[in-house]
């Protein structure tokens, strides 16, 4: 028992650096939590006193599961879909949630990542964001340290020529322009609304239904867009720490919205109505489904 649990104490110490490596190369909290814990099985099923250098040894694990999840869904292939972001209520953060956030990063850098192969993705995760050498990159995706090299640099000047927008640093601000987005609105105040959006501004709304996405480009044809669900409400949430919404009809989770702010302009809005997904992200942001009633027993 005390041999367990000295092991565990050293995985958990690298549990965060892994976790965070996983969601950049799957742009999925739960995929990546699943990555690292077969990490964990793996070394209990391991000779630990023969690892020399355990960091680096559950890197090399949990890349190696990334790699098979990544291939597995382009054997699949899969329709393009939003990845999927990490949503807290935004309200007080616990260090839970606090650690949650920080092992985010921006859905259009996840969206850039997600247009790469997946041995490009490893590479450049792994060494552009995590410093690993390329003698060690070689070795997860079965090429030589030249060609995991080349596939960095690949992926690094696809993702450099794409124009991903920086939010900005302050909630309060990006608060202050969704507020006044919201309440423009509200008020189907068509001007006031072309005036908070960027000129270039690009709503996405993933539907998930055969992977359906709709991109509505400029601010007038997205001004147009923005009428919320009759009868919505929001709850105001961070997701990949910028400012959110979390919509919701008769008590029930709708839709995300991430709100994307820079130079007091929003210049990017995506849109998740995929009711599966919203439904987990409203349970991981602590949000209760509504209350059984009378009715809801009726129709049962």
């Amino acid at each position: 028992m005390e041999e367990t649990e000295w092991l565990a104490q050293r995985f958990e110490q690298h549990r965060p650096r892994l976790r965070a490596a996983a969601y950049r190369m799957l742009g999925s909290m739960a995929e990546a939590d699943d990555a690292v814990q077969d990490a964990w099985l793996r070394l209990c099923r391991s000779d630990a006193d023969q690892i020399d250098n355990l960091g680096g040894w559950l890197t090399t694990v949990v890349a190696r599961e990334c790699l098979h999840t990544l291939r597995s869904r382009r054997h699949r292939r899969e329709e393009a879909r939003l990845p999927e972001p990490v949503v807290i209520l935004d309200s007080d953060l616990d260090p839970e949630q606090e650690a949650l956030l920080a092992d985010s990063v921006g859905l259009a850098l996840l969206v850039v990542l997600d247009r790469l192969s997946p041995a490009e993705r490893l590479a450049f995760v792994l060494h552009d964001m995590f410093e690993l050498p390329f003698d060690e990159i070689a070795g997860i995706v079965g090429r030589t340290p030249a060609t995991a090299r080349q596939l960095a640099s690949r992926a690094r000047r696809r993702v450099n020529g794409t124009e991903i927008p920086s939010p900005d640093p302050d909630l309060a601000r990006q608060r202050q322009v969704v507020d006044a987005f919201y309440a423009a609105s509200r008020a189907g105040d068509f001007d006031a609304l072309v005036q908070i959006l960027d000129p270039d501004v690009v709503l996405t709304s993933d539907f998930g239904a055969d992977g359906q996405r709709v991109v509505v480009r400029g601010a007038a044809a997205v001004a147009k867009q923005a009428r919320g669900p009759r009868g919505g409400r929001l709850r105001p949430v961070l997701v990949n720490d910028v400012v959110g919404a979390l919509i919701t009809v008769d008590d029930q989770p709708f839709a995300v919205l991430v709100f994307t702010v820079a130079g007091d302009r929003i210049v990017a809005i995506d849109g998740l109505r995929d009711p599966d997904r919203v439904r987990r992200f409203a349970d991981a942001a602590g949000i209760p489904p509504p209350p059984v009633t009378s009715r809801t027993r009726e129709g049962s």
